[in-house]
This record gives C-alpha cells, sequence and structure tokens, in this order.
C-alpha cells in the first residue's frame, strides 16, 4: 500500500490568511452557542460555573489549536488529523479516524447542522416544520424539515464542487455576517436589555455547584459533591467543547491554501480567538438580560430565542430564527468543504473509494463531495443523527489526545522533519489539552456509558474494514 502524498499537489492554493480564518470560525459558530448554555446551567446550576465551563472549553480549544499549528506546518497537504495521525503512528489509527469521521463525525454533524438550518427556517415558514410529515408509512417518515436539510446539503455541496474559490468566498461572507449579526445581538443586549436586578440575582451563589430540576413550575436545587460533581461538569463541558468543535476544518484543505506552514497555524490561533471571545460574551449577555432560571428551562432549550424576547419583544424570535439559519448554512459549508479532502487522502491510500482521489476540472474532490452529501443525506433520513453524534463523542476526544500526542512522538522518533513552526509552551500546554480532554472521556465513560460504549464499538468496527480493504488493495496490486 502506498501512502505518498505526491498527488495532493494537484491541488491549487487559492486561499488566503483571510479565507482560512473565515473557514476555521465559520465551521465553529452553528447553532450551539444559542442553545446549549441552558443544558450547562441545568447541571451546575451557578452563574459562575456556567461561565467557567465555557471559558475552559475556550482554553482548551485555543491551546490545541495552537498545538495543531506545528502538525500543520510539518504536514502542509490535504487530509489534517488523517494524515496527522497515520504519520504520528501508523495507517490503522489514522483510517479509524477516518471510518470514523466519514460514517458519523463528519456527516453526522452535516445531517444534525442542516435540520437545525430547517428548525429555525419553520419559524418563517412554517411549512417547513419537523412535525410536517408529507409521508408517514408507519416504520418511516419524511418531514418537511428533514427535505430542507438535504436541499441544502445538496445546494452547498453543487456550490463546493464548483471549485474552492467558490466555496470559501461563499464562507467568508456568511462567516463575517454571522460574527457581526452576533456581535450586533450582543451589543443590542448590553444596551437594551441589561437589567441590574437580573444581573445581581444570577450572581448570587454564582459558584454553588447544584442540579436544576423543574416540576410543576417549581425549580429545586440539589447540591453537588465528590463523583457526582465530576460527572455533572463533564456533561457540561461536553457541550462547550462540541460547540467549539471543527476548528481545525481548515487542516484538511492545507493544499489549497496560500503560505500554508504560516498560514494553517495563524488561521487556527485566529479564529479560535475570535469564537471564544464571543462566545463568552455572548453568555454575559445572557446573564445581563434573562434570570437564570429562565436560562436553565429556556423553551426547547433555545435561550438565544429567550435572550432576544427580552431585548427585542416579539420580533426577537425572527431575529433569532435569521441569524441560526445564516450561522447553520455558513457553518455547514465550511463542514462541507473540508470534509470532502479527508476522503480525497484516504482515496490515495487506497482506503477509500477510488474514485474519490480524483479531482474534478475545477480542481476539487467532486466525488468526495457527492459521497459525503449521499451519507450525510441518508443520515438526515433516519432521523437519528443527534443520536449518532453522542456515540462518537467519546471517540473524537479520544482522537483529539492521540493528535496531541502525536506531537510528542514525531519529536521523539522524526526529530529531522522540518518544523518551520512549533508548538508554543511544549511540553506544557500540549499536556494541558491532554489531561482535560482524558480526564473529560474517563467521566463521559463513567455516566454516560450508553453512548461511549457503542460509540467505541462504532470506532472499531473500522478495524475489519481496514483490513478487508488492504487485502483487496494487494490483490489489485498483484494483478
Amino acid at each position: 500500500m502506498q501512502t505518498t502524498d505526491d498527488a495532493v499537489t494537484e491541488f491549487v492554493p487559492r486561499l488566503g490568511l483571510l479565507d482560512a480564518t473565515m473557514i476555521v470560525s465559520g465551521s465553529m459558530i452553528g447553532s450551539g452557542i444559542f442553545i446549549v448554555t441552558a443544558e450547562i446551567t441545568r447541571n451546575v446550576g451557578g452563574a459562575g460555573w456556567m461561565l467557567a465551563m465555557w471559558a475552559l472549553a475556550g482554553l482548551v480549544t485555543v491551546i490545541a489549536a495552537v498545538s495543531y499549528g506545528e502538525l500543520a506546518a510539518m504536514f502542509p497537504k490535504a487530509g489534517g488529523q488523517y494524515v496527522y495521525l497515520r504519520e504520528a503512528y501508523n495507517p490503522l489509527v489514522g483510517f479509524l479516524y477516518g471510518w470514523s469521521f466519514f460514517t458519523v463525525i463528519q456527516t453526522g454533524t452535516i445531517a444534525a447542522v442542516g435540520v437545525a438550518f430547517a428548525k429555525f427556517t419553520a419559524y418563517l415558514i412554517p411549512a417547513f416544520s419537523e412535525t410536517n410529515f408529507l409521508l408517514d408509512l408507519g416504520f418511516f417518515r419524511l418531514s418537511a424539515a428533514q427535505l430542507v436539510s438535504i436541499f441544502i446539503i445538496v445546494l452547498l455541496t453543487y456550490i463546493n464542487s464548483r471549485g474552492v474559490k467558490e466555496g470559501a468566498a461563499l464562507q467568508t461572507f456568511l462567516t463575517l455576517v454571522k460574527l457581526v449579526s452576533l456581535f450586533g445581538l450582543i451589543v443590542c443586549g448590553f444596551i437594551w436589555g441589561v437589567d441590574a436586578d437580573v444581573w445581581r440575582a444570577n450572581w448570587q451563589n454564582a459558584w454553588s455547584l447544584s442540579a436544576l430540576n423543574q416540576a410543576d413550575g417549581q425549580v429545586t436545587y440539589t447540591s453537588l459533591s465528590g463523583l457526582a460533581a465530576f460527572g455533572a461538569i463533564a456533561i457540561a463541558m461536553k457541550g462547550t467543547l462540541f460547540s467549539s468543535d471543527s476548528w481545525h476544518s481548515i487542516t484538511s484543505i492545507a493544499s489549497e491554501v496560500k503560505r500554508p506552514q504560516r498560514n494553517i497555524g495563524l488561521s487556527l490561533v485566529l479564529g479560535t480567538l475570535v469564537v471564544t471571545a464571543i462566545y463568552l460574551l455572548a453568555n454575559l449577555m445572557y446573564l445581563a438580560v434573562v434570570p437564570l432560571k429562565a436560562i436553565a428551562f429556556a423553551p426547547s432549550d433555545r435561550v438565544g430565542v429567550v435572550a432576544a424576547d427580552y431585548i427585542f419583544g416579539s420580533s426577537g424570535t425572527i431575529i433569532i430564527a435569521i441569524m441560526v439559519m445564516i450561522s447553520t448554512f455558513g457553518c455547514n459549508n465550511g463542514l462541507i468543504l473540508s470534509g470532502a479532502r479527508v476522503y480525497y487522502i484516504m482515496a490515495k491510500d487506497g482506503l477509500f473509494f477510488r474514485k474519490a482521489g480524483v479531482l474534478n476540472k475545477n480542481d476539487v474532490p467532486g466525488f468526495s463531495l457527492w459521497t459525503q452529501c449521499i451519507w450525510a443525506s441518508v443520515l438526515c433520513l433516519t432521523g437519528e443523527y443527534n443520536n449518532l453524534l453522542a456515540l462518537v463523542i467519546f471517540g473524537v476526544l479520544i482522537f483529539y489526545i492521540l493528535t496531541i500526542l502525536g506531537i510528542y512522538r514525531l519529536r521523539r522518533l522524526r526529530p529531522d522533519l522540518d518544523r518551520p513552526y512549533k508548538a508554543p509552551g511544549y511540553p506544557f500546554l500540549p499536556a494541558i489539552y491532554v489531561v482535560v480532554a482524558a480526564v473529560l472521556a474517563v467521566l463521559l465513560l463513567i455516566f454516560e456509558t450508553q453512548y461511549t460504549l457503542p460509540g467505541l464499538g462504532i470506532i472499531l468496527s473500522g478495524v475489519p474494514v481496514y483490513y478487508l480493504l488492504i487485502r483487496q488493495g494487494n490483490k489489485a496490486a498483484a494483478n
């Protein structure tokens, strides 16, 4: 089996630093910032703990991003994390990531973000609601929301199949729009929505770690300590970390970035810092505008909608719906653009459909894009995409840990490799990420076994697939 990347040079570098930074930021910001704060608040109880979860997630994300910069500078090629794991360990480890990436991680995220777009579109056009079933066969039901999500995935796939510049231009525009609109919401909240009494009340017992429950309109607080406290923090961190996920999308298209040794690492730092700052400011705004109980028990967890209602009145729902539509549309564009490059490199290694390793006339992996589109659409139809995402959370953390540890491994085993950029704070800063992610993974293994063990099973199911592909490749070479 060949693992050379010679064909990757067929990609044409067309993206500058701004494009790369917008892909990082745009892939991170989806619907999470408008939703997950509710679950976090229910799990940790106090305003201080809620903000701490966002701050810690931002810190470890930035640490991971600056650490990835070393890997990106060493391997400025398409494929990103798949290539890093392959080079740091072996082709099997890289394939297990790529297998999980295609079967659930990337395609499942694309499906879930597409449905989030459809859900908020239904605020403006009720006919697109997920409760409007166009087909009901008993064992299978097709909703208007699922069709809308599939349409969006197909549309964005088509745009990206026309060329990386077209996809990146759309990404830059949409990301700038959603950054400005989200920042505008924050400013409006601080100018028109701040309530001093709400702010003071929210910060009473801010560092009392407790679980919030609501029954018959009454909210009860259950103080947490010991292992239960760690479990609550782990579940809360799960939401914040994965609202900040996909920051590494730009590494998958490194071959199409100008001056990748410089611009990939810089875009990772700039993009994650911008999003982290926006997330912290948004949650500070929530605490200044909305009572803590209303945050924790926002209808359908839509904290952004509740905050907009407090700020703008009845028109707030429409404003947030438009913002989330823009945000999720841009997020999916970045995910679709970057994901296909991973399958392209896997195909070059003989570990994916052969046609996925061919570029179309627009110098992009068209077959990879449409294969990704088809599978993400199938996940939309199953209605199980959110459950699938929950299954791989543990595995995603494991791959992040392995990738960061790969920096240490490569420095020891391959010191001769050119390193135009080195991870700042090495060996201590990368170690912080590894420790935090490892503790979180263990806690999730304890408290969410129903997801972590099946998720690990999905990853390990790639082992026989890998050896089957190797056997087929050896037979083809022999012939």
